[in-house]
């Protein structure tokens, strides 16, 4: 089986996972057998700076994916993936190698639209998406603190 990871950087199993499945910079695609990972490819996202509906989806597709792990898409991309019968699956976080762990151990399952294919109907209006680092790494932070806030509550949950 073969699973593409959304990823921020090129460092493989230890890359942070994109919380923009379309706009990352790069995916990383792990062959596994079994619950084994077997080999490991960093490639880089030929669309990053030119989002377009279907496009990233067709390029998962021809790399021979199964299962695409992201932190946010669209509703759109949600479809299309299914269409090429791919499953897609959001809300990873922290780590590519954490994300596949959560996905095999079944923690990790379905695909929810983001908020903002959820506020713009799935169609987003020309530069709505910001194509710039710091907007990037902004709305980023905001995820992980939002990650943070979730695992702090999990812990005073446990504690008590």
């Amino acid at each position: 089986m073969r699973i593409a990871i959304s990823a921020d950087d090129s460092n493989g199993l230890d890359s942070v996972v994109s919380p923009h499945f379309g706009r990352c910079p790069y995916y990383i695609l792990a062959d596994l057998e079994g619950q084994e990972v077997q080999a490991v490819q960093v490639v880089d996202n030929p669309y990053r700076g030119q989002h377009a509906p279907g496009r990233v989806p067709g390029f998962i597709h021809s790399q021979g994916v199964h299962v695409m792990l992201t932190g946010g898409m669209g509703g759109r991309a949600i479809g299309f993936f299914e269409q090429y019968g791919i499953e897609a699956v959001t809300a990873a976080s922290g780590t590519v190698r954490h994300a596949l762990e959560g996905y095999l151990g079944g923690q990790l399952r379905g695909a929810q639209p983001c908020r903002e294919s959820r506020e713009h109907a799935a169609v987003p209006a020309e530069g709505e998406y910001e194509q710039d680092e710091v907007g990037r790494l902004r709305e980023e932070a905001e995820m992980l603190q939002r990650q943070l806030d979730e695992v702090a509550a999990r812990l005073d949950k446990l504690g008590k």
